[in-house]
């Protein structure tokens, strides 16, 4: 039984004082009495729903030694999250391990940070600029510690791409021993569209040879917002015989930003276009009813067993919210076809509850 405020001033503007206090405690003793009989719905343990993290655009999470490893775009930092359990991350341990200086070519506007670990060492890796847009380039940071939490991180500079050129929303992957980097950039020197670029790497600091535009705004799903159309945000999948380069597609400031895919074989030439098919429709879109506007900018993770494959992205939930701090952290799990294409399904809405990542 719920007393509403309303109802509690109704009966204590008609009651006695004494009356009043009789009747309350009435009330209390029948709701202890009644809560075996009647009790409120509660969650389930097994179960969540999503946002998992609040005021938090652009997620990556890296997953080593049973730890999930989680940052975020804050704009002037990078923030770094840890949890055994993805569902927690609202409550997990944060540490801020490294703040933008006063000025320079990389104090301003620090976006879609991602942390990796590669060769026994932690790296950060960063978007920035000196407050003109044009000039946003790389940004890496290095760690020695075996925890990232501790140790130093050293400022390793720029990284230099090929051709010096606006990039953003980079990202590092080993396939057959080789090191890739992944990134969103302009062809030229000016705002005409953005692309997605590829280049080997001989460290992870290090390019090598020339960039690779994979792909291109072409479709109406991906030049919402246009000009420019944009291709961002490109994340490296993994599957049985196939790799994937799920990327984020229109503008981050339309309702209708949306996840496309790049799709390859795994012994193709990853430095050739023509080895790539793109989708011809998102793979990941907007779902109105389910409170997910402008799905995109994702990763990907394995449940704590190993058993399930989970995306995370950001969204807003209503429209016309666009890139601000309004994208809340979300996830869900995911299956790949009979063919071996990945199946992202739809957003999970705001208010559906969903099985926790199995193993936590």
């Amino acid at each position: 039984m719920h007393l509403t405020r309303n109802v509690f001033q109704l009966f204590k503007r008609t009651l006695p004082y004494s009356r009043t206090v009789l009747f309350l405690a009435i009330i209390v003793f029948s709701c202890k009495e009644g809560k075996n009989q009647d009790p409120q719905p509660q969650p389930e343990e097994n179960e969540f729903k999503n946002p998992v993290l609040t005021g938090s655009p652009d997620p990556w999470v890296y997953q080593k030694d049973n730890q999930y490893y989680v940052t975020h775009t804050t704009g002037n930092s990078l923030k770094l999250y840890r949890t055994n359990k993805m569902t927690g991350l609202s409550t997990a341990a944060s540490k801020t391990i490294w703040t933008a200086p006063a000025s320079g070519m990389n104090s301003r506007n620090i976006w879609a940070p991602e942390i990796h670990f590669i060769n026994n060492k932690w790296y950060f890796y960063y978007a920035a600029d000196d407050g003109d847009n044009a000039n946003h380039r790389m940004w890496v940071l290095e760690n020695a510690s075996a925890d990232p939490f501790q140790g130093t991180w050293v400022d390793k500079g720029e990284l230099e791409l090929p051709d010096d050129k606006w990039a953003i929303d980079g990202t590092i992957f080993s396939h057959d021993d080789q090191l890739y980097f992944l990134w969103s950039g302009w062809e030229g020197d000016t705002d005409v569209r953005q692309d997605i670029y590829i280049v080997k790497m001989t460290d992870p600091f290090t390019a090598e040879g020339e960039r690779v535009m994979l792909s291109k705004p072409e479709h109406a799903w991906e030049l919402n917002g246009s000009p420019p159309g944009v291709n961002e945000g490109p994340q490296f999948l993994r599957g049985e015989d196939k790799i994937f380069i799920v990327y984020s597609a229109s503008g981050c400031w339309t309702d209708d930003y949306a996840l496309g895919m790049l799709t390859a074989d795994a012994s193709a030439n990853l430095l050739d276009p023509a080895a790539w098919t793109k989708s011809d429709e998102p793979v990941f879109k907007k779902y109105t009813d389910g409170q997910a506007y402008g799905p995109g900018h994702n990763g990907f993770f394995v449940s704590a067993d190993g058993s399930e494959n989970w995306i995370i992205y950001h969204a807003n939930a209503f429209a016309g919210q666009g890139c601000g701090n309004n994208r809340s952290v979300r996830m869900q799990p995911f299956t790949f076809t009979p063919d071996g294409m990945p199946d992202f399904g739809r957003p999970a809405a705001l208010d559906v509850s969903l099985d926790k990542p199995s193993g936590e």
